[in-house]
């Protein structure tokens, strides 16, 4: 089965206007989604899984650049061993299809994230999809794997702190972006989360700063490409300013 499947045609999210460059999205509600059905939490993950497969293949279609996704935080190790579990052998399945078809789809996988306590499994994957996604153009989708926005900013900190020891340089923002897991790509537009939580939760709290946010009620396996296309049409409705003030015309 390949990891992204194409669609017959490209659309836009309303038949014409350019979809957001970056979207990133809070993958919540599978185990809400599971439990309303009578199933165990990890039968919502593997629905959420084929959620993300579809909609990551949709964002690819409309021409989005960069996906990005929080798919297991640094706080989710809290939750029981057997749901966790369940989410590594989801990441197995995922990576091992993605590397199988990524260079043949232009697909670039990316994963942000402290990588240290992933399986070897695992990084033996996110090494031959970093491969593969250097010698690869086409739509990114970043995968947060063991992440949170707190420890990145840490991470950072602590990166070019050892830099300054040595250097004595002083840098600017857009430069400290540099040591971010993000490095190189540009901040999200549009963050979304479905499930009714309205926070963030630790996701991407640097990037953030001038993102639009969208919440909705639905649950992330229920969410799907016509859900998409509200939260474009929604964000493509908006003033973004970025702390500046609009002009009014004449």
């Amino acid at each position: 089965m390949a990891f992204f499947r194409r669609k017959k045609e490209k659309i836009g999210a309303d038949g014409s206007a350019r979809p957001p460059r970056h979207i990133a999205i809070i993958m919540d509600g599978n185990g809400r989604w599971a439990k309303k059905r009578g199933m165990p939490r990890t039968a919502g993950h593997a629905a959420g899984a084929e959620t993300f497969r579809r909609v990551a293949t949709y964002c690819r279609d409309i021409g989005v650049e960069y996906l990005t996704v929080y798919a297991f935080s640094t706080e989710n190790w809290k939750r029981p061993k057997d749901e966790v579990d369940a989410i590594m052998s989801l990441i197995v399945r995922y990576l091992t299809e993605a590397v199988a078809t990524m260079e043949r789809d232009r697909v670039r996988i990316r994963i942000f994230g402290d990588t240290a306590p992933l399986s070897d499994e695992i990084k033996a994957l996110i090494a031959k999809a970093d491969e593969i996604s250097d010698r690869t153009e086409g739509v990114q989708v970043n995968l947060c794997l063991n992440y949170g926005g707190r420890e990145e900013i840490l991470h950072a900190a602590r990166a070019y702190a050892e830099e300054y020891s040595r250097t004595g340089r002083q840098i600017s923002e857009d430069e400290f972006s540099g040591y971010l897991y993000s490095a190189g790509i540009p901040d999200p537009d549009l963050i979304i989360r479905p499930s009714g939580e309205v926070r963030l939760s630790n996701f991407l709290l640097w990037q953030a700063a001038y993102a639009e946010l969208y919440f909705t009620q639905v649950l992330w396996p229920d969410f799907d490409e016509r859900e998409l296309d509200r939260a474009i049409e929604a964000y493509q409705s908006r003033d973004r300013r970025y702390g500046g003030v609009r002009e009014e015309k004449p």
